[in-house]
């Protein structure tokens, strides 16, 4: 009996088979097919390219980490031990700075450093390529000796890191005293080549959650929406059929299943590119390398996996079927907007407002959740006001007898799903706009002053200091340098009351640069430029004195410069320093401040990558659900022109229903990001906000509600003369 009259016990696998079919066939000739289709494509390879991202990211820094380890320097105990000698300097071409690493074997035997096929020898060096093509844009690359090749990226941080082996021509005397260490082999994590802004997978990952991660899953919800209306008039047929939460699930997944696939196969395209060879990311001319994410291959297909699960996952939580306790007509999540929304919005707004009492570290974390929480919610909180206003505004259309305004208010409160997915793109997108602009602010203003500096002065005035100079050292320096350039030595006394900084040379040295030759010490004003730089942190305090033979050095706070009398010397002068004592630092005045500046605003560079991308990903939401909505309009509006004999009315169902929501939502996401970028300001205890960023992304915003509103009126205008009835 049970077989006979329950087959569907004999074979449940047919039902999920029928119901797939069900729902494939359904996505075919559902209204507004061809959009969703492409809808859902887009947004699919924009959770998988994000996927894509986070493990490109987790692989890199794993593969970083090993080569670190694998390069650093066993440290001996004592000299009987060690089989070479180690040493690190900083050194930089422009403001990219890069590690100059000092080796000297002791034992034939050795094995090199990771990434050299045999030691340097004396007075050679082997420099990584991007260094070696700085190096020749410089006219530098014999800098520190003879070029005898690179450095193979085995032995590199990635392909795109800056670095040097040398080998000085002669081996040190007292390596001790020279700051040498002595050393076993390689193979343990040693801080070397350090960025001044080091970030970890963690914090790398986090940013590209907010700045792509989240404009992805507001595409996702939007595709998931287009044409949501047929779908959902399915889903209340088959319920009331006796259809489980599941089988409607299978039927969802069986109608999304084809374009969610097709776009997280779209991801493979990059991914076979960084599984095939290393490349250069746009803006931050970091280079990816592939031998990394070859190793993380399975974590790569897991998340491709896990990307396609979360989208049809979506699909299927976004078309549930609910019933209300007072009806038993059945209703779906988008025709109203769950209250608990507005409670998480509020916790994200008191999350952020507590932030700054919170202790530094977790006041981070503290702020960047109640951020997140605050923007993704934000949206359902402008929807239930615009429901409000809907509601008023078909009262108003009713008492004046304008069946526009009735029709446009009657939509806003019956449709706040869709005011939802329309405002998502404006709240989210001013956000992003003025706080990309707070970042660049803390990191861009910085660069620019120090930039200024360098300017002033150029390459005609060289600072050079060690630690480890010596009179015989500095008379080889004094020979070495080329024509038309004057040694001189500097004492800086920066304490007391008249701080000051004393300048000593040969008579012949100071002429040149237009200064007495007092046998002691003699304050003098100076017109020159350089000296003018050189003296402007002590006051512009500046001494001269003439010295007969030996310049002073070795002391604290003494240091050499060199004064060309034209540009271009720059190379020549390092070249000469670096061959007299290695790991002498050579730089213009403020070049270290210069530097640290550039490699802070680098991170500008990462900014535009990831936040152009989430941008990028908000404008495709915007334009799908624009789209969306002129499809539903264009159906449900056509039919007035009949009723009503004019076309007008287009344009006033379309201004109240779209224009005027979307101005609230941009009023409001204006007003919230100025008072949520004065939190950033203190959360990041730096950078500043700018006024004009966000009036000028709020005045494009609100054009373009503008011109959402337009097109609207438009396409419904011209679909009109073609409207016939239908059995529907």
């Amino acid at each position: 009996m049970t077989d006979q009259h329950s087959p569907r016990l004999r074979r449940p696998g047919r039902l999920w088979v029928q119901l797939l079919r069900i729902g494939r066939a359904a996505g075919r000739t559902t209204p507004g097919t061809r959009l969703r289709l492409w809808a859902l494509m887009t947004a699919s390879a924009a959770i998988a390219l994000t996927a894509l991202a986070m493990v490109t990211t987790s692989a890199t820094f794993d593969g970083r980490t090993q080569r670190d380890t694998v390069r650093g320097p066993l440290l001996a105990g004592d000299a009987h031990e060690a089989t070479a000698l180690w040493k690190e300097a900083i050194d930089s071409f422009g403001a990219s700075p890069h590690s100059i690493i000092y080796v000297e074997p002791l034992a034939t035997d050795t094995p090199p450093p990771p990434g050299l096929s045999r030691w340097p020898r004396p007075g050679e060096v082997f420099l990584s390529p991007e260094l070696a093509e700085a190096a020749k844009d410089n006219n530098s690359l014999e800098r520190y000796g003879r070029y005898a090749g690179t450095i193979d990226k085995q032995g590199l941080r990635s392909p795109s890191e800056r670095i040097a082996y040398a080998r000085p021509a002669h081996p040190p005397a007292n390596p001790t005293a020279a700051s040498w260490q002595y050393i076993t082999g390689f193979g343990q994590l040693f801080p070397m080549n350090q960025d001044i802004y080091p970030h970890t997978k963690a914090e790398t990952v986090g940013v590209i959650a907010v700045l792509m991660a989240v404009p992805g899953l507001a595409l996702l919800v939007v595709a998931t929406r287009v044409g949501s209306a047929t779908r959902d008039r399915r889903s209340h047929l088959v319920n009331a059929l006796g259809a489980s939460w599941a089988h409607r699930a299978v039927m969802n997944v069986g109608e999304a299943f084809t374009p969610a696939a097709v776009g997280t196969l779209l991801a493979l395209i990059p991914a076979a590119v960084l599984l095939a060879t290393d490349v250069r990311l746009p803006f931050t001319g970091y280079i990816v390398n592939a031998d990394d994410l070859r190793h993380a291959w399975p974590q790569l297909i897991a998340a491709l996996v896990a990307s396609l699960v979360l989208t049809l996952l979506l699909v299927v939580v976004l078309h549930r079927v609910q019933r209300t306790k007072t009806a038993t007509r059945p209703s779906t999540s988008s025709s109203h907007v769950p209250k608990w929304r507005l409670v998480l919005c509020g916790i994200g707004v008191l999350a952020i407002a507590c932030s700054q009492y919170a202790p530094k570290g977790p006041d981070v974390v503290v702020f960047l959740a109640g951020t997140v929480l605050m923007w993704a919610t934000l949206p359902s909180a402008v929807a239930m006001l615009s429901v409000a206003n809907g509601k008023r505004i078909a009262a108003s259309g009713y008492r004046k007898g304008n069946p526009g305004r009735l029709i446009a208010g009657r939509w806003t409160a019956a449709h706040p799903g869709v005011l939802v997915r329309l405002s998502v793109v404006f709240i989210i997108g001013i956000g992003l706009i003025s706080h990309l602009q707070v970042w660049n602010s803390r990191l861009g203003d910085s660069a620019a002053a120090a930039k200024q500096l360098t300017q002033r002065v150029g390459d005609t005035l060289l600072t050079v200091s060690s630690s480890n100079l010596t009179p015989r050292a500095t008379e080889h320096l004094a020979r070495t340098l080329p024509d038309r350039t004057h040694l001189l030595a500097t004492t800086a006394h920066p304490e007391g009351d008249h701080p000051h900084i004393d300048l000593a040379g040969a008579c012949h040295d100071l002429k040149a640069l237009r200064l007495p030759c007092p046998t002691t010490a003699k304050p003098i004003t100076t017109q020159d430029p350089r000296l003018k730089e050189l003296a402007a942190p002590y006051q512009g305090n500046l001494t001269v004195q003439a010295v007969d033979g030996a310049l002073p050095t070795g002391r604290a706070r003494q240091s050499l410069i060199v004064a060309a009398d034209e540009p271009g010397h720059r190379a020549e002068i390092e070249k000469a320093a670096y061959a007299v004592l290695p790991g002498i630092n050579v730089e213009t005045p403020g070049e270290s401040w210069v530097i640290g500046a550039q490699e802070k605003n680098r991170l500008n560079y990462w900014l535009y990558l990831f936040g152009g991308t989430g941008l990028g990903l908000l404008l495709v939401t915007g334009l799908i659900s624009a789209a969306a909505e002129f499809v539903r309009i264009r159906r449900g509006l056509a039919p007035l022109s009949v009723l009503t004999g004019n076309t007008r009315i287009f344009r006033t169902i379309a201004t109240w229903y779209l224009t005027v929501p979307l101005l609230i939502a941009t009023c409001i996401a204006t007003f919230i990001t100025n008072w949520h970028s004065l939190f950033f300001v203190i959360s990041l205890r730096e950078g500043k906000f700018s006024w004009p960023v966000l009036a000028t992304a709020a005045t494009g915003f609100s054009l373009a509600a503008v011109t959402i509103g337009l097109l609207a009126a438009h396409s419904a205008r011209r679909a009109a003369p073609s409207w016939r009835p239908e059995a529907d």
